[in-house]
């Protein structure tokens, strides 16, 4: 069974920067694609940033310029680091790999507020 299991999440100050990161259970070369999104309660949840296996990427408008997403073939992680944190970025974090289906980590809470 593929499982994604992400860290990284915690409580910093509106500015600030934090990185999650998500480990795959498997080679994520094995992946179409890996992305991070994003839930806050009462909405859905939205797409945050994606990497293609070639490496291409893309953003929500909302966070372009501030947030990276990268991968580590070796290390079969994918990262998210955040700067320039707002209030607006509170919420809770997953990982998703497309591997014929979507497969979903558990998330990882992430508050910003001072």
């Amino acid at each position: 069974q593929v499982q994604l299991v992400e860290s990284g999440g915690g409580l910093v100050q509106p500015g600030g920067s934090l990185r999650l990161s998500c480990a795959a259970s498997i080679s994520i070369l094995s992946f179409n694609n890996m992305a991070w999104y994003r839930q806050t309660p009462g909405k859905q949840r939205e797409l945050v940033a994606l990497i293609g296996g070639g490496g291409s990427t893309m953003y929500a408008d909302s966070v372009k310029g501030r947030f990276t997403i990268s991968r580590d073939n070796a290390k079969n992680t994918v990262s998210l680091q955040m700067n320039s944190l707002k209030p607006e970025d509170t919420a809770v974090y997953y990982c998703k790999a497309r591997y014929g289906m979507d497969i979903w980590g558990k998330g990882t809470l992430v508050t910003v507020s001072s």
